[in-house]
């Protein structure tokens, strides 16, 4: 794939989805800033694994609820290199109970770190983009974000806020040449899901009409291509990759 662009922040990329997207973009030519909140060792590990592949990455750890943190981020990253051209915005946590069961605080710490989070990243990329009228973000949401699911209320409304969000960025920053597209993974196979027992794993296959849970690469493929130069006339759009199991 082209990218017209350098470099890219990726949030939550020491793991995961996460990881797989950073060594995907940083296949395509791109510096990759891998962050982290917690798992140090692993996002040094990501890092090695790209350099070794012969690409660029830089590690930048903080947590991405914390607002302070993030702009001081995108600063460093910007006076590092002189712009920031891409976004994923990917760091998510989850908190699931019923909701009956589920108190405000539970409610709360999922929504300030999958969606507050999200909103600080795409505001202050919004910011050094539009300066030289180029960028594109993709924002991670998820499949409970379009249907919501029973025990993840608090879940459901991050990623659904975050699908919402993403259209209203994409609205507001289209002058300026920067785009704002989402994707929603399904089931898809990470550290997870693997814990997951036999008879779990399959009643949720036959809910998939491709019978099988999707691959960490499927989504940062998916991921690449809505960052790229290949998806220039592309904003406010959410791109499933769930198997086909929502088509709506």
């Amino acid at each position: 794939m082209k990218f017209s662009g350098n470099n890219v922040l990726v949030t939550g990329s020491s793991r995961g989805i996460g990881a797989e997207i950073a060594k995907t973009l940083a296949g395509f030519g791109l510096k990759v800033w891998i962050n982290y909140r917690s798992g140090a060792a692993e996002a040094d590990a990501v890092k090695e694994v790209i350099e070794a592949a012969g690409g660029r990455a830089a590690v930048i750890g903080f947590d991405v609820s914390d607002e302070a943190a993030f702009v001081d981020a995108v600063k460093t990253i910007i006076d590092s290199d002189g712009e920031l051209s891409y976004l994923v915005n990917n760091a998510g946590i989850t908190n699931d109970k019923l909701a009956l069961r589920m108190k405000t605080e539970d409610f709360m710490s999922v929504i300030n770190a999958n969606l507050t989070s999200c909103f600080i990243g795409c505001r202050e990329f919004f910011k050094g983009a539009r300066k030289k009228k180029f960028g594109s973000v993709v924002n991670i949401a998820s499949i409970v974000g379009e249907t919501g699911n029973a025990g993840q209320t608090n879940y459901s409304a991050s990623k659904g806020g975050v699908i919402a969000m993403t259209k209203s960025f994409a609205q507001e920053a289209a002058t300026s040449g920067i785009r704002y597209n989402t994707v929603t993974p399904g089931f898809i196979a990470t550290e997870m899901t693997d814990a997951l027992s036999d008879d779990v794993k399959a009643s949720f296959t036959t809910k998939i009409p491709m019978k099988r849970f999707g691959n960490a690469s499927e989504v940062a493929q998916a991921t690449a291509f809505l960052l790229s130069d290949h998806a220039s006339y592309i904003t406010g759009e959410t791109l499933k990759v769930n198997g086909g199991m929502n088509m709506a």
